[in-house]
């Protein structure tokens, strides 16, 4: 067994933690404060040519939730990786996916359905998030994408596909995409869905002054942007195949670090206009696009030393529009928070606080911190903190996690320094083949590895 080392911590008080959070309108109640949030776990099925056969969960994607689901202490939310609504316009290869074409029936269904009753077996609520990648889809997967206009996604701007600016044929597919998958996800036992209007995916272009530079009724004025959001939400609450108690979400940039991005003022008033507009039982506050993700979520800024959070100074602002406690709208911040102690410190300012690449490298994290086990994450060495460094290494671990591996220790120098050795001989391959459809999976570790809950030690 290797050394593990945890990101610094005070000694803290959990209770807070343990709270149930109930929501409105749609009346469910999480048994804590803690959300798993979205990660890319690449464990749906995919086929270069035939598009039916494309975002069906694995056995292993199952696993994988019925890892995150076990204990008493279970997350109070698990958020699935992106749900995408069309066969070829995905975030990632390997995503999940389910199109206005897929009945609530069959092997994807049955998949579906065995995924949310292996996440909530121990009484998480499961929620789907589901996007739609606008100008970030891969120009590999399909040379031509819509957007909310035809702005080309740079820098490296071949590696993306064409947009053209979407009609009002393309929005309307586009809402009926979306609700339509909540009704299926209803169907299959989900508890909820969440809208991903962050990180520069189509409702975030939508949403950025910056990548709307329409003139009808969908651009302009920040209204008129949200107009898109405004009809999913309306499509999603008047739908009859859809239960009242429905959990319904939204992740949303608090700021988006770069010009004609969202700022802070924007996503008060956002917020604001959501809370009379589309009633959502919870909004998910985070920041950046793809394109800035190693600047904006750092541990280097001041406010981020001092609190952990990536963007609670950015929520301190913003949820004051929601009104005051107990406000309906629930909020959630993720980005960076790693110990208990600033879990609970979040909680003066949100309702509760999601994290990601923890749960990667500890599925049992819920569990460990609210039984008081733990007062931290794992810290990965230095080179491991980065996003861009962080996030194919936690894709890395859920594969771990689902063929029945402990995850690789990250806070261990042989470990670590193994890893990037590996990832870089992985990336160079994926690099020459970009061009290719086939799924070129995560890193393949060369180090013998653990099974599944064999712990490490603790580094004295």
């Amino acid at each position: 067994m290797t050394p593990t080392i945890r990101w610094p911590a005070q000694e803290a008080d959990v209770l807070p933690l343990k709270e149930p959070l109930v929501f409105s309108p749609s009346g469910k109640s999480a048994n804590n404060r803690l959300m798993k949030t979205a990660m890319t776990e690449g464990l749906g099925t995919w086929d270069p040519e035939v598009l039916e056969a494309r975002g069906i969960p694995t056995e292993a994607a199952i696993e994988l939730y019925r890892r995150w689901g076990e204990g008493e202490n279970t997350f109070g939310i698990i958020i699935t990786g992106n749900i995408d609504i069309e066969y070829d316009q995905v975030d990632a290869i390997g995503d999940f996916i389910v199109t206005l074409n897929d009945r609530p029936e069959g092997l994807r269904f049955e998949r579906f359905k065995a995924m949310a009753e292996a996440g909530k077996a121990n009484g998480a609520l499961m929620v789907g998030q589901v996007t739609h990648p606008g100008n970030q889809l891969m120009a590999h997967i399909r040379k031509d994408t819509i957007s909310a206009s035809d702005i080309q996604l740079g820098p490296f701007g071949e590696f993306y596909a064409t947009p053209r600016a979407a009609t009002k044929e393309d929005i309307d597919h586009v809402v009926a995409g979306f609700v339509h998958v909540a009704e299926y996800l209803a169907v299959a036992g989900f508890d909820g869905m969440q809208l991903h209007g962050a990180h520069g995916y189509l409702l975030a272009q939508f949403l950025s002054r910056s990548m709307n530079k329409r003139t009808d009724e969908y651009g302009g004025t920040l209204r008129k942007r949200l107009q898109i959001i405004i009809d999913i939400g309306r499509g999603i609450r008047n739908s009859p195949l859809i239960p009242k108690d429905f959990v319904f979400g939204i992740k949303l940039n608090s700021v988006e670090f770069q010009d004609g991005g969202m700022t802070a003022d924007e996503a008060r008033e956002i917020v604001a206009t959501f809370e009379t507009e589309v009633d959502f039982d919870f909004i998910e506050l985070s920041g950046g696009t793809w394109a800035n993700f190693d600047e904006t979520m750092t541990w280097e800024r001041e406010s981020t030393r001092k609190r952990e959070s990536f963007f609670l100074e950015f929520a301190d602002h913003i949820v004051p529009a929601l009104g005051s406690l107990p406000r309906k709208t629930k909020v959630f911040v993720t980005g960076g928070l790693r110990s208990a102690a600033a879990f609970v410190d979040a909680l003066n300012t949100v309702d509760g606080v999601g994290f990601a690449r923890p749960a990667a490298q500890e599925p049992r994290f819920a569990n460990d911190i609210l039984s008081g086990r733990i007062q931290s994450a794992i810290m990965p060495i230095k080179e491991l903190q980065t996003v861009a460094m962080g996030v194919p290494m936690a894709a890395t671990q859920l594969g771990q996690i689902a063929r029945g591996e402990e995850p690789f220790n990250a806070s261990d120098e042989k470990e670590g320094k193994a890893y990037i050795a590996d990832f870089n001989k992985w990336y160079d391959a994926a690099f020459a083949n970009l061009h290719k459809l086939d799924f070129q999976g995560y890193v393949e570790l060369t180090l013998p590895q653990r099974p599944y809950g064999t712990e490490h030690t603790v580094a004295a």
